[in-house]
């Protein structure tokens, strides 16, 4: 028995549950002891095969002195003698062999909690870190398989009658790991049926999952593994659901499966009759065209937004004496628009925080050369200047106006500046209930100015081509205009004609055109929002850029890091 790793032993994760069955490696463990229970019983025999698509590529097997008398039943039971036992090594000799030999595998036993939970002890016990091994009860998977015609009960004995095993199970570990084996081979064979081949498909594998659900599973199956679109229709060809994946096949199965839990998507399974699918070319292009897919179809078991041109916009007005105003449609005209909001409250949660900073009039009524009225209460606090009575003049009132425009378009420190001087003695008297609508105000206003700067330097510019690197060495492109994009490609790694391939892309990049005005003329800010987060990961180059992309720079994501504790 050679020596292993010491404590602090970790397993290798399994990065892809999604891995085929067929390179999935598997060790099917085994162990004999002297009782029922950690507690009272030790192992006395242990026996671990690793296989991978059907081959065997190693075996362990040892006896293990338990440090006790084996009881007679044991003994007639597995054929195991105290005499037999007592040359073996103990089971902390044992266990750092075993850990190395199920490194990067999945642990499967015929009842794996009694394997498992002697494994465990035994680890805890010697001063061993148990792995966090994925486990595969081939007891517990058989029960969901398996009608009672077929097996009247499901241990490893009638189950190795069933699936004709090789090997019978005679209570010696390494007989009854074959057997195991040819079990597991069985079931996997049998799950097959259901569209089952992958370890995250084995995993969740139910039979809690419907009928519905095992009907439908042929709609994923002529679907290719790769990056994409799908949309889920109904007889009449109705879209009922749009989503991504990076494998299409993959992800549409999962619905089919017991995975899938939610009670809305189970409904719209019991309607659709097919799945359409939209190959990409990367991640972010079926990312895009879930969003637009979403927004043109307005599928009915989507929560995404279905209706990102429901936006709102805090308007300065252009008008003799301007006022703030919040507004659903950005005109071409000569006012000053902040946004866009997905809700209102937002909206108005700025227009206060802009109130609050500035002396900019709050009644809703044009102010003609003429008007002449009573002043409100705003004047009376100071918080106007009353043009509507004539006592300030529209040459006054634009100085105000400038102000407001600056600080919706380039520089919020003013309004940051008003907050924290109501903010900061509030907070010190401790008064924070009065404190925190003043925060929330200008946490909204931040946000909405540093959003929208954003989104205006990218819909400035021209065009941006940019390439992420991958993790296999290929380079994912995009190609945006006026913040849509409006081609993608991969070039994959070792490409020898990296500018050819590079200007095709770019050649066959669609035209933007605008379908309004504003920052969001010629994209939704939902499209545009996962370009910039796009973008911004770590390792993209910016091959391109025409026009200028950049934000003012005391601009609202500078000032976003101001942190109110109240």
């Amino acid at each position: 028995m050679t020596s292993g790793p010491g404590p602090g032993f970790r397993q290798t994760t399994i990065d892809d549950l999604d891995t085929p069955l067929r390179d999935v490696t598997f060790v099917v463990v085994d162990l004999e002891t002297t009782g029922g229970a950690p507690g009272t019983g030790a192992i006395t025999e242990l026996a671990a095969v690793k296989v991978r698509g059907g081959e065997v590529l190693g075996e362990l097997q040892t006896l293990v002195n338990p440090g006790r008398p084996i009881p007679p039943f044991i003994t007639v039971l597995t054929g195991i003698t105290d005499a037999m036992v007592a040359p073996a090594p103990p089971i902390d000799a044992v266990l750092p062999t075993f850990l190395e030999f199920a490194t990067g595998s999945v642990l499967v036993a015929h009842n794996a909690p009694f394997d498992v939970g002697f494994l465990r002890a035994a680890c805890a016990a010697a001063g061993y870190d148990w792995p966090e091994f994925e486990v595969l009860d081939t007891a517990r998977l058989a029960r969901r398989v398996l009608t009672r015609e077929e097996a009247p009960n499901c241990t490893l004995a009638t189950l190795a009658r069933v699936f004709r095993a090789k090997t019978t199970p005679n209570h010696r570990a390494l007989a009854d790991v074959y057997a195991t084996i040819d079990v597991l081979h069985g079931l996997l064979e049998r799950l097959g049926s259901f569209g089952v081949g992958s370890l995250a498909d084995v995993r969740t594998f139910s039979a809690k999952v419907t009928a519905t659900q095992r009907q439908k599973r042929h709609l994923a199956e002529r679907l290719p593994h790769a990056p994409g679109v799908y949309l889920f229709r109904d007889r009449q060809g109705r879209v009922l659901y749009v989503g991504k994946a990076k494998d299409l096949r993959q992800r549409v199965r999962s619905y089919f499966t017991a995975a899938e839990t939610r009670g809305r998507i189970v409904d719209m399974l019991r309607v659709a009759e097919d799945v359409t699918p939209i190959v990409c070319a990367t991640e972010l292009e079926a990312e895009i065209r879930e969003v637009r897919l979403i927004a043109e179809h307005k599928p009915a078991y989507n929560r995404r937004s279905k209706f990102p041109e429901r936006t709102w916009w805090v308007k300065l007005t252009d008008e003799r004496f301007p006022r703030l105003a919040v507004v659903h449609t950005v005109r071409n005209d000569a006012a000053t628009y902040l946004g866009p909001f997905n809700v209102r409250e937002s909206a108005l949660l700025a227009v206060e925080a802009l109130q609050d900073a500035f002396p900019i009039r709050r009644c809703p009524d044009r102010l003609g050369p003429r008007t002449r009225r009573p002043p409100c209460a705003w004047f009376e606090l100071g918080r106007c200047g009353a043009p509507c009575t004539g006592a300030q003049s529209p040459d006054a009132y634009r100085s105000v106006v400038a102000a407001v425009h600056r600080a919706m378009t380039s520089d919020p420190s003013e309004v940051v500046a008003a907050a924290l001087r109501r903010i900061t003695p509030l907070a010190a008297a401790q008064r924070y209930e009065e404190a925190v609508p003043i925060r929330d105000r200008l946490v909204a206003y931040l946000h909405a100015v540093g959003r929208a700067q954003r989104l205006a330097a990218l819909a400035g510019c021209r065009q941006i081509v940019a390439a992420r690197p991958g993790p296999d060495g290929a380079w994912d492109v995009a190609v945006i205009r006026h913040g849509r994009l409006a081609g993608a490609g991969l070039i994959p790694a070792g490409e020898p004609e990296v500018d050819r391939q590079l200007t095709a892309i770019v050649a066959t990049a669609s035209t933007s055109l605008p379908r309004g005005v504003g920052i969001t003329a010629y994209a939704d800010a939902e499209e545009m929002e996962l370009l910039l987060r796009w973008l911004d990961q770590p390792g993209v180059r910016l091959l391109d850029v025409e026009g200028t992309w950049a934000i003012p720079i005391n601009g609202g994501l500078a000032s976003n890091h101001v942190r109110i504790a109240a």
